[in-house]
C-alpha cells in the first residue's frame, strides 16, 4: 500500500440526496483520499479553485447533460476549473457527458433508441491496452452517449455506443459505465430502475444481478487499477 499521509481531499460530485460514491469512495478512502462530498442540485458550491484538491470525480444521475437546469450549466462550466489548473479529473456516465459538452463534443441518444441498461463488451482500444488491463464485459445505465470530443483519445468501445471511455490531455478522464457500484446500490438500482427494462437494448433485473457474479471481479480489478492510474500516476511510472 501506497504512503497515504497528508493526502489532499478528493472533490465528489454527486447528483441525488441518496447517492453514494460507492467502490470509488471506498477505494480512494483506501488510497488515503478523504472525500469532499458536494451535491449542486442540492444547493452546494463548487470550489472556485483544486488547488486544496488532489482532484475531482463527478458522477452520473437520472438527468441528462443536455438539461436545462441551472446546476447542470453550472456543472459543466465549472469543468473550466480542473482542466484549467491540469488536476486529476474524472467524469463517470453524466459526468463523462457533462465534460463532452464542456470540451465541444454531442450527447444525444442512439439513432434507432437502443440504451444500454445491464451488463455489455467493451474492448479497449490500442490506447487503452497500453495503460492497463480492462474487462470485457461492464455494467452500463444510460439512454444517451456522447462523441468523442477533438482532441481526446479513445481509450474502450462497445457496439451500440461506441465511445465507452477517453482521456483528454495528461489528467482528465471520462467512463460511460459504471465499475463503482456496490452489491447494494445495484439491487436498489434494478428495483428503482426497473421501468426502464423495457426499453429496447436493455436487459432484465435477473441478467444485472447474475452479471454481477460472473463479471464482477474483473470489474474490481480494473477499477482499482484506474483510480491508481487517474490520481497516483507517479506510483506507476
Amino acid at each position: 500500500m501506497t504512503e497515504t499521509a497528508g493526502r489532499e481531499p478528493v472533490l465528489i460530485v454527486l447528483h441525488q440526496e441518496t447517492s453514494s460514491p460507492g467502490r470509488v469512495g471506498q477505494q480512494l478512502s483506501r488510497m488515503g483520499f478523504p472525500l469532499d462530498i458536494r451535491r449542486p442540485p442540492l444547493g452546494d458550491a463548487l470550489p472556485e479553485t483544486l488547488e486544496d484538491h488532489a482532484g475531482a470525480v463527478v458522477f452520473g444521475g437520472p438527468m441528462s447533460a443536455n438539461d436545462e437546469h441551472d446546476y447542470i450549466r453550472y456543472e459543466t462550466d465549472w469543468l473550466a476549473v480542473p482542466l484549467k489548473e491540469d488536476k486529476p479529473l474524472l467524469g463517470i456516465c453524466l459526468g463523462a457527458q457533462m465534460l463532452v459538452n464542456h470540451l465541444g463534443g454531442t450527447v444525444e441518444s442512439h439513432p434507432d433508441g437502443l440504451v444500454e441498461i445491464g451488463w455489455y463488451r467493451i474492448d479497449p482500444t490500442e490506447e487503452g491496452r497500453a495503460l492497463i488491463e480492462w474487462p470485457e464485459m461492464i455494467y452500463q445505465f444510460h439512454r444517451e452517449g456522447f462523441s468523442l470530443p477533438s482532441g481526446a483519445v479513445r481509450l474502450a468501445a462497445g457496439e451500440t455506443y461506441e465511445n465507452q471511455a477517453f482521456r483528454y490531455g495528461d489528467n482528465a478522464w471520462a467512463v460511460q459505465f459504471h465499475a463503482e457500484l456496490t452489491q447494494a446500490m445495484m439491487q436498489r438500482w434494478v428495483v428503482r430502475g426497473a421501468h426502464r427494462f423495457e426499453l429496447p437494448g436493455s436487459q432484465q433485473g435477473k441478467q444485472h444481478l447474475q452479471g454481477r457474479y460472473l463479471y464482477d471481479r474483473a470489474v474490481f480489478a480494473w477499477l482499482q487499477d484506474f483510480l491508481d492510474l487517474v490520481f497516483l500516476p507517479g506510483d506507476r511510472a
